[in-house]
């Protein structure tokens, strides 16, 4: 687990800067995810978060390694993992922001099933997927938002897959927020990671985040031409077969901004009877004795 800057902890930061992590990113210069860690440095000084309330969760892949460039307590899990991994410390303590980041293989591929089901509990958590439609870490393999016909190294005749489309999947199963971004869009990218933090359930904004290596394809000069705000269209986010038909729009016109926000489904910690009196169970006393929680740890050594 990644520490924080313990100077944090006394106020709340004043600059942006004060959100960077102790280790510097390691993306190729140009990636769309320098965008992003910058929208959300900037959305958690503008919410007045501090660092030590805030956990940022992350499975594999060039966009999984953000906590280590975040500064806020973070770790770095399993491949497709991070989702289960998040749900468990959100349940164990409700007032931690809990950001969970990573990229369209480790979220829609690897951790496919995790993705649906923490959509369909309804998990108190915000989803920062990075899709730049490739496997960038190990070097440019077709994903699973990558385009029908794409040529990659996994594909060189071309990909016979068609590809998966995150937003219409979350709104389906269930998810309460559910958002598309662009990393060069940054002043859009904020508005929309306040409004995901700030909302009760599981939120998820998938970004087009660009690689600049490996992807030729869906570069920034692809997207810039295409790019529309739903915002600028008064579009209804209460109406989820709207935001479904836009969501599947591919061609001159690709939407970004929010789908679908629905305010009146508990999130999972508001129906959980454990959790409704007490306080955060992290801050609970283990109702085990010194020799009773000693054994539980001999046997996981």
């Amino acid at each position: 687990m990644d520490g924080i800057d313990t100077r944090a902890l006394v106020s709340a930061p004043t600059t942006a800067n004060e959100f960077k992590g102790k280790v510097d990113p390691d993306w190729c210069a140009g990636c769309g995810d320098f965008g992003v860690l910058n929208s959300l440095r900037k959305t958690c000084l503008d919410l007045g978060l501090k660092p030590h309330e805030i956990l940022t969760v992350s499975g594999i892949g060039c966009s999984s390694n953000f906590p280590g460039f975040f500064n806020s307590y973070g770790m770095h899990t399993l491949h497709g993992r991070s989702l289960p991994v998040a749900t468990g410390a959100k349940m164990a303590n409700q007032d931690l922001t809990v950001i969970v980041t990573g990229g369209d293989g480790d979220g829609y591929g690897i951790g496919g099933n995790h993705f649906t089901h923490t959509a369909r509990r309804n998990v108190d958590l915000t989803y920062i997927v990075m899709d730049n439609e490739i496997y960038g870490l190990t070097t440019g393999q077709v994903s699973p938002t990558s385009n029908h016909d794409m040529k990659t190294k996994s594909t060189p005749f071309g990909s016979v897959e068609f590809p998966f489309n995150p937003v219409t999947s979350a709104i389906m199963n269930g998810a309460t927020f559910v958002a598309r971004g662009f990393s060069s869009d940054t002043k859009h990218l904020s508005m929309l990671m306040k409004k995901a933090i700030e909302h009760r359930g599981f939120s998820l904004i998938s970004i087009f985040s660009p690689c600049i290596t490996f992807n030729h394809d869906n570069n920034d000069q692809f997207f810039k031409p295409r790019i529309r705000r739903l915002e600028d269209e008064n579009h209804d986010t209460n109406d989820w077969k709207t935001a479904c038909e836009k969501a599947m729009l591919w061609g001159d016109t690709i939407y970004t901004g929010l789908f679908l926000q629905a305010n009146d489904r508990p999130a999972l910690g508001e129906q959980e009877p454990v959790l409704q009196k007490g306080g955060a169970l992290a801050h609970r006393s283990l109702g085990l004795s010194d020799e009773q929680s000693q054994k539980v740890i001999n046997g996981m050594m």
